[in-house]
């Protein structure tokens, strides 16, 4: 790794390191930092659309239909619309830990930076993780930098949220960070996204799905793999099973309920695809989760 990138990154690492357990100074930055000591299970995240770094240590993730996907400091991911992962940490770093930030990305100052730019070379298939550059993580560290000093953070913050866009656009993400300028309203994919939000156990099909946005199931299912790298059907199975697990852990029901109340018509059914996901059936899973939250 180029000795510049490195320093940039292990000094944002010891930032997040002072700064993880105070949310209330991250959050007014657009900022959600995250710590681990230990490899993770399989987790369901949903990230807002969002630029997401790893500091120190190593993850994996799966942002589409199948394909697994591992990378740690000398990659990022940008995620351009609201989008359901399923991912785990599966290394540390040197320090013994794994750290990573997410800086959420705000359409209206994409679509200002980029209207004052030329318009980026596409390239015609740069993967869904960008490489890091010098200039990136310069711009990031100097955000985070304001943990240190939040009373700048009203003139500064405006400031690097522009730079760390204008840094985006010059790497081979330009294309996937340009889709986030699109305003949600006018997007199918996210009115899409709300209509499964709002009614995620009605009995959706990509025709009826398309048809509830006023698109054809073809633009639909092109839009949605271009900003999530799933199609809408599988969009839709990775909310219904994040959902049921988090009330099979939080709410207490088992997985017939669960399953059911999230749109699954057959608990065999539900209980593959959940396997499928997180290795483990429903109740081993859950079984799990509760005896490491009592354990921390």
């Amino acid at each position: 790794m180029d000795p510049l990138l490195a320093a940039r990154l292990d000094r944002s690492a010891e930032r997040v390191r002072r700064h993880v357990a105070s949310p209330h100074r991250a959050e007014p930055l657009g900022l959600r930092l995250a710590r681990a000591e230990a490899p993770t299970p399989t987790v369901y995240v949903r990230y807002p659309p969002c630029l997401s770094i790893v500091l120190s240590g190593r993850k994996r993730s799966v942002d589409d239909d199948s394909a697994e996907q591992e990378w740690g400091r000398d990659r990022f991911l940008i995620t351009p619309v609201d989008l359901p992962l399923m991912a785990r940490v599966v290394e540390l770093g040197d320090q013994g830990d794994f750290l990573s930030v997410n800086w959420r990305l705000d359409p209206a100052v994409v679509a200002e930076v980029a209207s004052q730019m030329p318009r980026p070379r596409h390239e015609a298939d740069p993967g869904r993780l960008g490489a890091m550059t010098p200039a990136l993580a310069d711009a990031v560290d100097r955000l985070l930098g304001l943990l240190d000093a939040p009373e700048e953070a009203a003139v500064l913050a405006p400031l690097l949220s522009r730079e760390i866009v204008l840094r985006l656009l010059q790497t081979d993400q330009a294309a996937r960070l340009l889709h986030a300028a699109h305003h949600a309203d006018a997007d199918v994919v996210g009115a899409a996204v709300r209509r499964l939000d709002a009614a995620l156990a009605h009995p959706w099909t990509a025709e009826g799905l398309a048809a509830s946005v006023g698109a054809s199931e073809a633009t639909l299912r092109r839009r949605f793999r271009e900003l999530t790298g799933l199609s809408p059907m599988s969009y839709l199975k990775r909310l219904r099973l994040g959902e049921a697990r988090r009330r099979m852990l939080v709410a207490g029901e088992t997985a017939s309920r669960a399953s059911a109340g999230v749109g699954y018509l057959s608990p065999s059914h539900f209980s593959r695809d959940y396997r499928a996901a997180y290795g483990r059936s429903p109740a081993a899973d859950t079984a799990e989760l509760r005896a490491r939250m009592r354990a921390s």
